[in-house]
């Protein structure tokens, strides 16, 4: 193979063109690459614990996210990474989105980590989204379920024109046809990425995405019910996306995702391989000559062509973001996407009319009510004297607007005007769970299994505010008229005006010279003392537990012609071995074994000593299984104002509906 000739010291006009050219076009895809660094859609910071800088769970953590840059590539875009032993042992999940190649994947990653040490400094559990990727790390062990109590919306500001009905047709057709297919993806992708035809002259864009480790059932219900927020969040947008811990979606009127790369073929090889002159023969010295003039030229025409592509993508993007297609609002960092027209609620409730009215609590009456789009509300319209501030009122609304399960009244949003505040809900069907327990025709309706269920719900939604969800609350007043019941008997807990926002240990107390809350189902460290931890909602559990079994109130428990305190016939029935005694007549079917169970965990959640009350989350277990043995139980406290009701703020009532379903916090 022939070589290049000596260079002479006096470079040519081409090299030096050259030379220049490629020094300033490294100088702007630096300055570039500076100014396109990926920055995160979100982050959460859990609050369950903290660590110390020089423990060993701080080192654990910094050995594992040092480690994410050598990670092997993959094509799953998936990663499960742990370091450490228990206690200390973190454990993380990395997923990258299903279109995004592994070298970029592996820098996503890596770039999260760092992220997420440095936005949620001490924190032994935190989660990050970017568009490409999503990190999360914790001191737990990850389950394989699905979860859907955090979960981040971001929208389009702009609105679909023209055919809005086929549109939507079209739009949820694309969608479940991706869920489908990405609910049965195998173990180690979950993904699926389409575009359909809509009226109008749309093409829709969607993409889904679970964790590949949920099952197909599991994937299938996290997009379901990401699905199930466009009504709500995206009405008429014509973007917008959804991020939980396990699945996300997203869908635009753009091509936002890759698609596969094409394998193109190799150009033909010449006929010979060799330079010509012209006149056919070899010539050395004229393929020299050729390749210093031709190989700058080429270079210089190749570096301008990139450029000028570089410069049209940007042009583009500023484009489409005044256009609106990248303009997009989130839910999270503001109070203004709970925000509702005052006059479309007050509209929607008739102005308030007393025909509407659903029942009336201490801080302000419940209406019925029913938006443009038919969906059915309940309006809270706290009184005048509610002694809340514009600034405390909002904040209020955004930590109870974070509080998603399927066993707590779901808060949708809220509006101002002047004086008025109020709070919008979703509408439960079937009033509240006194309505039915404690009615004599009712409560025939509840057999035994809606009672288990029931239970087992309050049970569950209590574990999600105590220890689950991303703020620790305490209720203070769980009663049978702060439960609601769906249409299909789902219990709800809803009224958390009298809850307390901690970052506490389970076992720590704390105490209040203000007692607030209902007598009978308080705790009587709580009552007489002022001292409350959760075990103080775990003693309400109890009362209402028992209620729930016999269908006769706690204060007002009848033995014949005598009333006595429902927990204290509930000792006494244990005592003497006859704990079913205390079950409803009108339940003519169950098992008596439950049954007695059931009763057993009441009578262990209302125990004297605080310590001995078992957690909601043991409780949670006892319910669901019968090979658990159960303790003891030791005398129950004292009951505390048998007949007495702590102020108006307590009052119960009897109408339909979501009643005494405020949302007042007081943080620390």
């Amino acid at each position: 193979m022939a070589s290049l000739p000596h260079l002479s010291s006096s470079p040519s006009p081409c090299l030096c063109i050259f030379s220049t050219l490629v020094l300033w076009f490294h100088h702007f895809l630096a300055v570039t690459s500076q100014n396109s660094a990926p920055s995160p859609l979100y982050h959460f910071c859990y609050a369950g614990g903290n660590y110390t800088v020089n423990s060993t769970f701080s080192g654990n953590l910094n050995n594992l996210i040092s480690s994410l840059s050598s990670l092997p590539q993959n094509d799953d875009g998936f990663y499960n990474v742990s370091a450490g032993e228990i206690p200390d042992k973190v454990n993380s999940v990395y997923l990258c989105r299903g279109d995004v190649k592994p070298v970029d994947c592996l820098a996503c990653v890596s770039a999260a980590g760092e992220e997420i040490r440095r936005l949620c400094p001490n924190r032994t559990e935190a989660i990050i989204f970017y568009d490409n990727c999503m990190t999360r790390y914790t001191n737990r062990t990850i389950s394989n379920a699905k979860e859907t109590e955090l979960a981040y919306f971001k929208w389009n500001n702009r609105n679909f024109t023209g055919d809005l009905k086929g549109i939507e047709t079209a739009l949820r057709g694309l969608l479940e046809g991706l869920r489908d297919k990405a609910a049965a993806g195998g173990a180690r992708k979950k993904f699926a990425a389409d575009s359909v035809k809509a009226p109008s002259f749309k093409t829709l864009y969607g993409m889904v995405q679970c964790m590949p480790y949920l099952s197909e059932e599991d994937c299938f219900d996290c997009l379901s019910w990401s699905f199930g927020e466009i009504p709500a969040r995206f009405d008429r947008k014509v973007g917008g996306r959804v991020y939980t811990p396990t699945c996300f979606f997203r869908y635009e009127t753009y091509e936002f995702y890759d698609k596969p790369p094409l394998i193109s073929s190799p150009p033909p090889p010449p006929a010979n391989g060799t330079i010509t002159s012209e006149g056919g023969k070899k010539d050395g010295n004229g393929r020299k000559d050729l390749i210093l003039i031709v190989v700058p030229v080429v270079v210089a025409v190749l570096l301008i062509a990139s450029l000028t592509v570089v410069l049209i993508l940007r042009k583009k993007a500023r484009q489409r973001q005044e256009e609106g297609e990248e303009s997009e609002e989130e839910i999270i960092v503001t109070t203004d996407s709970l925000l509702f027209d005052f006059d479309t609620i007050r509209d929607a409730t008739d102005n308030f009319a007393i025909r509407n009215k659903l029942g009336q609590g201490g801080f302000g009456p419940v209406y019925k009510g029913v938006l443009p789009d038919g969906q059915r509300v309940a309006v809270k319209r706290l009184s005048r004297n509610a002694g809340q501030g514009e600034t405390e009122f909002k904040n209020e609304v955004l930590l109870v607007a974070k509080l998603q399960h399927r066993n707590l009244v779901r808060l949708l949003g809220f509006s101002t005007q002047g004086t008025e505040r109020l709070l919008v809900y979703e509408f439960v069907e079937n009033a509240s769970l006194d309505n039915f327990i404690f009615d004599p025709v009712k409560r025939t309706c509840l057999d035994w299994g809606k009672r288990c269920r029931i239970i087992g719900g309050i049970a569950r939604g209590l574990v999600y505010l105590h220890e689950d969800s991303r703020l620790r609350i305490i209720h203070r007043d769980l009663k049978a008229s702060n439960v609601l019941l769906d249409e299909e008997m789902t219990p709800k807990i809803a009224d958390f005006g009298m809850a307390r926002l901690l970052d506490i240990d389970q076992s720590t107390q704390r105490f209040t010279g203000r007692i607030v809350g209902t007598y009978g189902y308080m705790a009587p460290e709580y009552a007489m003392h002022g001292q409350f931890s959760f075990k103080t909602d775990v003693y309400s559990f109890g009362v209402l537990v028992l209620e729930i079994i016999s269908g006769q109130r706690n204060n007002s428990f009848r033995v014949g012609e005598e009333v006595k305190d429902l927990v204290s016939v509930a000792w006494e029935n244990w005592e003497e071995e006859t704990p079913l005694k205390l079950v409803d007549p009108s339940m003519t079917n169950g098992w008596r074994n439950e049954m007695e169970r059931c009763i057993t965990i009441g009578l262990l959640c209302v125990q004297e000593n605080v310590g001995s009350r078992p957690s909601m989350a043991a409780v949670v277990l006892m319910l669901s299984s019968d090979t658990i043995s159960l303790p003891l139980p030791t005398r129950p406290a004292v009951s505390v104002g048998r007949f007495t009701r702590f102020g108006d703020s307590t009052s119960s009532s009897t109408s339909h509906g979501n009643h005494d379903s405020i949302t007042q916090l007081y943080p620390r």
